[in-house]
């Protein structure tokens, strides 16, 4: 009886082990992403609203840069480096449809809580990202990822919304 939970014992630890190693990989490998958060102004309906219009219209400006980056330092020169442009666009919509605040786009490193997307799940951590805020941005956000494409593909003027996982699947597939 003592062999047996001995074993268990034994058993326990290298499964628990080879859990928080396998884990570990896993939250090092979410580091290369670069995500994208619009937070809107307040949680208010109009605030949020028009988030959503100023995400249509910076996603539209974003795709051809973004179907430039082949890594996430390359998104982070791109994108880092239109960031005045970004603010045009969502100055122009927040204008558009009657909103005297402006916004601030920076690309930084934060914390951010674990988000789901689809098939894909970032665990919580710190990111890089494409943060725009609206005004105070102190309103609930709008987010998604530059780099790998998740959200942002070039194709008929369209954004097309496509699985990251499956493009690395079907990359090594054809190597």
């Amino acid at each position: 009886m003592k062999k047996f939970i001995a074993l268990a014992v034994v058993s326990l630890a290298v499964i628990a082990t080879i859990y928080f190693v396998g884990t570990a990989s896993f939250a090092q490998a979410d580091t290369d992403y670069l995500r994208i958060h619009v937070r809107a102004n307040s949680n208010e309906q109009i605030d949020q609203n028009v988030k959503y219009k100023v995400k249509d219209e910076v996603v539209r400006f974003i795709t051809p840069y973004a179907s430039k980056c082949t890594d996430k330092d390359k998104a982070i020169e791109i994108i880092g480096g239109i960031l005045p442009e970004i603010e045009k666009v969502c100055d122009r919509v927040l204008k558009a449809n009657g909103f005297t605040y402006t916004s601030k786009a920076s690309v930084r490193a934060e914390e951010f809580p674990t988000r789901v997307y689809g098939d894909l799940t970032l665990e919580s951590g710190i990111y890089d990202a494409l943060i725009i805020e609206l005004g105070s941005g102190t309103g609930d956000n709008w987010w998604c990822v530059i780099y790998p494409p998740l959200c942002f593909t070039s194709g008929n003027g369209n954004v097309q919304y496509r699985s990251a996982i499956m493009d690395i699947i079907n990359k090594f597939k054809n190597k």
